[in-house]
């Protein structure tokens, strides 16, 4: 079978399999990536500023490879094995690295606890799902956050992982979803890591870029107003501090006709952001379960998209290495 095929049917698979199971509440292989991860930068971190940047490289450099590796590892043994065990490799390695089940999962929670009253245990919640501080916030800043953090995760605990799953295979799945664990580890500016983690946080904006394009795009075929998601995410993305960020915030934001952005908080931080579709309703409630809907449709849309884009590279290639044949 080919491998365009294998990794339709495996990513497919994958998905359902999250859809199904969502994470693992033990031995998520994520979770063990991160422990490999601290357990690098224990002993690569210095307190000497002139060499921080360097060795944050070398982190990103051997948590990265390390994971492209196993995945070229594991490929490499099941290459000319039947092809149902190819594609069950990539279905699991797809399970292990999406995240959109549990996204879903905590959202919805969030949203029970707001309908019900109960702003202590939204509030409570809202750190599973992002890193904002919610101590603060009301019910419909906490909804707003929800639907924001739901829009930048499809992207990036998603999307982004079926777009180099479609470039790389397995060792695509795995090395995307180790960049995004590391930058969201050590890209923020913390004191700490405001030089170690330039590296993670670049690469990751480099990794993240054609995945939030696809999110977006897909977010305004999807969503139900096509045409202000459009608008929103032309006339408001690159007003974002974050290029990958924007484009799908703006997407969702214009496709649920709905205000995204403005004050937040973030460990104490207070960050003014621009206001994403300003034409918009403040998001409410209902809009969580909508921001919901609205992710799993773009999920499957991208992947019907990456499946079709590598196959049409794959045909391409086979042709070309026909022509050159004859």
């Amino acid at each position: 079978m080919r491998a365009d095929r294998v990794f339709a049917y495996g990513a497919a698979a994958g998905l359902v399999a999250d859809r199904i199971l969502g994470d693992p509440r033990r031995g998520h292989p994520v979770a063990a990536f991160g422990r490999a991860a601290a357990a690098v930068e224990r002993s690569l971190w210095t307190a000497r500023p002139d060499t921080q940047r360097a060795r944050g490289v070398l982190h990103t450099a051997v948590c990265v490879g390390g994971a492209a590796a196993v995945g070229a590892l594991a490929a490499a043994a099941v290459r000319r094995g039947p092809a149902p065990l190819r594609i069950a490799l990539t279905a699991a390695a797809t399970w292990a690295v999406v995240g959109g089940t549990s996204l879903g999962r905590e959202a919805r929670a969030i949203g029970a606890a707001l309908d019900s009253g109960d702003i202590a245990a939204a509030r409570a919640r809202l750190p599973h799902l992002c890193g904002r501080d919610p101590h603060s916030l009301d019910a419909r800043q906490i909804a707003r956050a929800v639907v924001e953090s739901v829009a930048e995760n499809t992207s990036d605990a998603v999307v982004g992982a079926l777009v180099w799953g479609a470039v790389g295979g397995v060792p695509g799945l795995l090395a995307f979803r180790a960049v995004n664990t590391l930058d969201a580890m050590v890209g923020h500016r913390s004191p700490r890591h405001l030089r170690y983690g330039w590296a993670s946080a670049r690469l990751d904006d480099v990794a993240g870029w054609p995945g939030a394009r696809l999110t977006a795009a897909a977010a305004v075929l999807a969503g139900p107003d096509r045409r202000g998601a459009a608008r929103a995410w032309k006339a408001d993305a690159g007003a974002h501090p974050s290029p990958n960020a924007g484009p799908v915030e703006a997407a969702f934001a214009g496709a649920l006709g709905v205000r995204m952005g403005g004050t937040l908080s973030y460990a104490g931080r207070t960050e003014h952001r621009p206001v994403l579709n300003g034409a918009g309703r403040p998001a409410g409630t209902a809009d969580i379960a909508r921001a919901v809907r609205l992710s799993r449709q773009v999920t499957w849309l991208a992947l019907g998209a990456c499946a079709a884009g590598r196959t049409l590279v794959s045909g391409a290639l086979a042709a070309r290495a026909g022509k050159g044949l004859r």
